[in-house]
């Protein structure tokens, strides 16, 4: 069983998909109260929302970062895979980088790195990031 598996967060995406529902439910009632069929073409920007969110969701469930077995493995992408292991015991720097705006959602972006400059894996937006950096930490001390 895995040690540790990180994926992106979702809590932008849940936001968006209420969003979306609250505007689409505000564009209708609008269109109702007015009696005019125009405001519906409003109805296209949540759904173009939802459209994003779901292709944004979707890229989500297939981007992974799992800690076991002394190994860190990256795994992204639906049709075209992409794959990076490194050595646990080999890591050098565990980075997070938070914007405003992921400090205020508790979210964040962990960077690991071993000691080659190409061999950087960047995850974007994993919840509680410091917390997820200081786990790997801890999982890469007992690797070595």
């Amino acid at each position: 069983m895995p040690e540790l598996i990180v994926r992106p967060s979702a809590k932008l995406l849940k936001a968006t998909y209420i969003l979306s529902g609250l505007l689409a439910v505000a564009v209708a009632v609008v269109a109702l109260a007015k009696e005019q069929s125009a405001w519906l073409y409003l109805l296209a920007v949540p759904v173009l929302l939802v459209v994003w969110a779901g292709l944004r969701h979707i890229g989500r469930r297939f981007t992974r970062l799992t800690v076991e077995g002394g190994r860190v493995r990256f795994e992204s992408g639906i049709l075209s895979k992409t794959a990076r292991t490194m050595e646990l015991g080999k890591l050098q720097d565990v980075r997070v980088d938070q914007s405003l705006g992921q400090r205020m959602l508790d979210t964040g972006d962990l960077s690991l790195e071993t000691a080659g400059e190409t061999s950087r894996i960047v995850i974007h937006n994993v919840d509680r990031p410091r917390q997820v950096a200081d786990q790997i930490l801890q999982l890469a001390e007992r690797a070595k």
